[in-house]
């Protein structure tokens, strides 16, 4: 039995803030970086708060939110005693704030609504049951996966988005990609996560050049906040794999942002799952609908297709293919392999990849990015 829900309220497109203005006499705390703290868009937030209501914020947020962060956050939380959390920024400040959530509440801190407004096109922590919190002493990031961290409110407001930079639109709109991909042959797909996912892959192939090219497109930066969610829904439901379970440990142990591991790492896994019959016949048919290939060419054809397609983004995007290119050197990879292996393989995301993966394989594969 298959079981498909959606447990977040999605507000989208210009001016889906306005909501925020029916918060009414209600302590709302927001977690979020620094930067955003004194930014134009945090203002875009807080002028939607009414007056009426008394709201702080925790700006403590790192990327790859550790241990240590959560605990402070914890802390400021049971002082604070929030009815609202807002966890506004990138995948870090989502993630943290869904950790110092699930957390408190073993604490005892309740509150009445989460509301994860996401100023990056790219994780879709906003409508998953998911986040990642990083161990700074062993270099490894942990996947907690729970129904009670998913958001009550998402709000896609591309109007916040349009100032990431290039490089970041790449990287965070080919994690989106990722997430449709992964999700869309993993052993928890279905129907309804199926159609979420090929739709996700149609819209950043359309939409994710012109955010590149020009981050002041309302359309597509619009298009590409939407196709996020749509495929942090897919995988939330019907999980991840192999890209990601490596993915997490070029994070943890060699720093490199998540979006652009998972690029480094995609074609490659796209190889090694289709040596598995139902995958390489989805990623045949995501070929067909994607017009990367003809109904009648053969889902090798189609695979091989696909794989080229996205090498050619990558360079039109100037991402590296390989961790040298990013001055990443190789013994510094070669003495961190031991410990990204056995983690990849102990990765929650890796159980829901359509074909198992060995210690060799994974070794394999990060050798092919070296």
């Amino acid at each position: 039995m298959a079981i498909f829900t959606v447990k977040t309220r999605i507000y989208s497109g210009a001016d889906s803030l306005s909501w925020l203005q029916t918060l009414h006499n209600k302590k709302i705390w927001i977690v979020c970086d620094g930067f955003l703290a004194g930014s134009a868009n945090l203002k875009m937030i807080t002028d939607n708060i009414g007056a009426d209501n008394d709201t702080a914020l925790f700006t403590d947020i790192i990327p790859d939110p550790p241990i240590a962060t959560v605990v402070a956050g914890i802390n400021a939380m049971s002082s604070v005693q929030p009815q609202i959390v807002i966890g506004f920024g990138g995948g870090s400040a989502l993630d943290s704030a869904k950790a110092i959530i699930f957390f408190g509440r073993k604490k005892g801190i309740e509150i009445e609504r989460f509301i994860a407004i996401p100023t990056t096109s790219g994780t879709g922590s906003e409508v998953t049951s998911a986040c990642v919190i990083s161990d700074p002493l062993t270099k490894v990031k942990y996947p907690l996966f729970d129904d009670s961290i998913y958001p009550d409110i998402a709000i896609l407001e591309p109007r916040l988005v349009m100032s990431v930079p290039a490089a970041v639109t790449a990287n965070t709109g080919l994690d989106v990609l990722t997430h449709a991909l992964e999700a869309y042959v993993a052993t928890g797909a279905t129907d309804f996560t199926d159609a979420l996912a090929e739709k996700a892959v149609q819209m950043v192939l359309q939409h994710l050049t012109k955010a590149y090219q020009d981050g002041a497109h309302l359309e597509a930066r619009d298009k590409m906040h939407n196709a996020s969610s749509l495929a942090g829904i897919a995988f939330s439901q019907a999980g991840l794999g192999l890209n990601h379970a490596i993915a997490h440990q070029l994070g943890g142990q060699l720093h490199i942002p998540h979006g652009l591991a998972n690029a480094l790492l995609l074609c490659h896994v796209i190889r090694f799952n289709s040596q598995d019959k139902r995958a390489r016949a989805k990623y045949a048919r995501l070929s067909k609908l994607c017009g990367l290939a003809n109904f009648q060419s053969t889902d090798d054809f189609c695979v091989a297709n696909l794989i080229n397609y996205l090498r050619n983004l990558m360079q039109q995007f100037k991402i590296a293919g390989t961790l040298s290119a990013l001055k990443i050197d190789r013994t510094q990879v070669l003495s961190a392999m031991d410990a990204m292996t056995t983690a990849a393989l102990h990765d929650a995301t890796l159980a829901s990849n359509p074909l198992p993966a060995s210690d060799a394989d994974i070794r394999g594969i990060i050798h092919g990015i070296i």
